[in-house]
């Protein structure tokens, strides 16, 4: 690299640096997205739901009221809104819940094949994080249902064989009842759930039931900022268009203009969720806080959702609750696009994860258990389907390495003129047969596999506390080294992004020594070992399992074509391109076509432009003469 290329690439990262510390981070404005009308909001306290509009009148809970206080409250259901509140804890073979019979409502979920980052249970909702509204309306005001009291003859235990029906029931008066059911299967993490109205006709208003829930979010991965960067609320509209707040570090409130047919609080690897069976929710108001001075929380979800009385007078109040892992192979069975809740990447790179990589992956998984040795394993497949397009990309470059002196001596001959050069190597790969993209395209064809895995491993939970070597949780990287936060880098460094970067600059090292120099401004061969360094800043804070692919991906093709090269013979080469020569010498070659035409076209204009150029200053220079 000469001086004026580092001193460049030098102003480029002190700009960046200067631009991460100076430059205030801006507070979004208000937007409209799709079908949605979205405001953003300053960070603020998350508020709590007994202070929302949703919630119930009345004294704080465990304050004592008196009749009248309760008559005036909760009307016609007052003989319902004192009693003593029991736990019921039922559990399958993957989830243990947790219910209240005050609320007919789920108190507490803990999903017992996980663990928080620092191993303690992984608790999904509590009544300390999570508070639930479900306002009925009446003809003496709103009655929130989860504030009454409710009988069930069920009792603890744990599911085996068929699903367990739980059924919480409020007697209001004679043949008038609130009904809540709950269907909790023998595996998995999908409540079915029936609200009904019995004989309720004149005691319930116009108007449709409000929903309303409340979620502290809490922290189950070692990194608060990701996990507040991936924290969001997903939802569906009823014309299957996925829609979901912004993810980030900022605030964001959403009322949505389209009935909703489902909404999940999403954690980065964890899902709570809420789906409509009938009819879908009419009108929906989602949003998330986030309060930078309270690090025990990640963020505050909150959902305000509408449930249709019309579907729940006719006994179709049906619906179902998710509470559970995000993982892709379950998700799919729950509802209609619910398996978008995981990213698989942009719209051109997710038929390749969701097709591909994730059924190969959890293929692999079947038969090998490490996941270290799953991820080489999956490395080497991929490998060996792109033989062929690496093999096509070798033997270019050694069609490349044969026409090197030539090149040189059209270098010498031409100079310095960068037009000059690019025609006259244009020709001459005519000349010989040789394609110019013939290099490019077998290498652009693997971009797509490498964007994809980078979108995949920050969002599969397989990874989720699977050890390997030194790491101990793939999903996450691998602080091997702690220091005081410094740009770019933060306050570690990753082990396997190191050696992923001193094997990309290991492969850079190889290509150069096989790959002839390229006329052109910029010095690739030398960007080449900027570039690895570069992205070593960036990945560093990725997944350990995503920067030990591109590890091992390195190492492998680096093998591959060393092996590849054992089999090529350039001699051979060499005769094929003299014996291309003489042909189109002779008219017997074929005339280039598409891309490789269509270049030397401009080449050509701009050839003939520059002689233009020079014959027009020559006459202006004897002119003045």
């Amino acid at each position: 690299m000469d001086r004026n290329q580092i001193i460049g690439i030098v102003l480029i990262l002190a700009m960046l640096v200067g631009y991460q510390l100076l430059v205030p981070k801006p507070v979004p404005d208000a937007a409209r997205q799709g079908k949605q009308t979205a405001t953003q909001t300053q960070p603020t306290k998350p508020t709590t739901a007994s202070s929302a509009t949703a919630v119930n009148k009345g004294d704080s809970a465990g304050q004592p009221i008196d009749s009248a206080a309760v008559k005036a409250q909760f009307g016609d259901f007052a003989n319902v809104a004192t009693g003593q509140a029991r736990d019921i804890v039922i559990e399958n073979k993957d989830i243990k819940l947790t219910f209240s019979t005050q609320g007919g409502r789920v108190k507490e979920v803990i999903l017992k094949d996980y663990k928080t980052f620092d191993q303690k249970p992984l608790v999904l909702i509590d009544e300390n994080s999570s508070q639930t509204v479900l306002n009925l309306p009446t003809r003496q005001g709103a009655v929130d249902l989860h504030k009454l009291y409710y009988q069930t003859t069920t009792q603890s235990g744990t599911v085996s064989g068929q699903p367990q029906q739980i059924v919480f029931r409020a007697e209001v008066a004679p043949g008038q009842s609130v009904e809540q059911v709950y269907t909790v299967p023998a595996e998995g993490y999908v409540l079915d759930y029936d609200l009904k109205l019995n004989g309720l006709t004149n005691t319930v208003a116009n108007g449709n039931i409000q929903f309303f829930w409340e979620d502290k979010m809490r922290q189950y991965e070692n990194d608060l900022s990701n996990n507040r960067k991936a924290a969001t609320i997903n939802y569906l509209t009823a014309d299957e268009s996925f829609e979901k707040l912004t993810e980030g570090e900022s605030s964001q409130e959403v009322t949505v203009e389209e009935p909703v047919q489902w909404f999940t609080i999403k954690h980065k690897y964890f899902l709570a969720g809420f789906v409509a069976k009938n009819t879908a929710f009419p009108k929906a108001s989602f949003k998330t806080l986030v309060d930078p001075a309270d690090s025990s929380v990640v963020k505050t979800a909150i959902a305000d959702v509408t449930l249709p009385l019309a579907d729940v007078n006719a006994g179709k109040g049906q619906y179902k609750f998710f509470y559970g892992p995000n993982d892709f192979q379950l998700l799919g069975k729950v509802a209609p696009e619910f398996d978008q809740n995981v990213y698989l990447g942009y719209s051109i790179l997710k038929p390749i994860n969701k097709y591909f990589f994730v059924p190969v992956f959890n293929f692999m998984g079947q038969f090998i258990t490490n996941y270290g040795l799953l991820i080489i394993a999956l490395v080497v497949f991929v490998k060996l389907i792109l033989t062929p397009l690496t093999y096509k990309s070798y033997i270019s470059m050694a069609k490349m390495r044969v026409l090197q002196p030539e090149l040189n001596e059209m270098k010498e001959r031409v100079g310095d003129d960068m037009a000059k050069q690019q025609s006259e190597q244009m020709k001459l790969y005519q000349e010989v047969g040789v394609s110019p993209l013939s290099g490019c395209v077998p290498v652009l064809a693997t971009m797509p596999i490498l964007f994809a895995l980078f979108m995949l491993f920050p969002n599969l939970i397989e990874l989720r506390q699977k050890s390997f070597l030194w790491a101990n949780d793939l999903s996450t990287y691998d602080a091997f080294i702690k220091f005081p936060a410094i740009p770019f880098i933060g306050s570690h460094l990753s082990l396997f992004t190191v050696l992923m970067t001193m094997s990309s600059i290991a492969y850079a090292y190889y290509n150069n020594q096989t790959t002839p120099t390229q006329p052109g401004p910029v010095n690739m061969k030398a960007m080449s070992y900027v570039f690895p360094l570069m992205f070593m800043f960036v990945l560093n804070s990725y997944p350990a399992g995503l920067t030990f692919y591109y590890f091992v991906s390195n190492v492998v093709t680096i093998a591959q074509q060393l092996l590849i090269r054992r089999f090529v013979d350039e001699d051979k080469i060499k005769a094929v391109l003299d014996e291309n020569r003489r042909k189109n010498a002779a008219g017997e070659g074929k005339k280039p076509g598409g891309f490789q035409a269509l270049l030397q076209k401009q080449l050509a204009a701009a050839e003939e432009a520059r002689k233009q150029a020079d014959e027009a200053q020559r006459r202006a220079k004897s002119k003045n003469k």
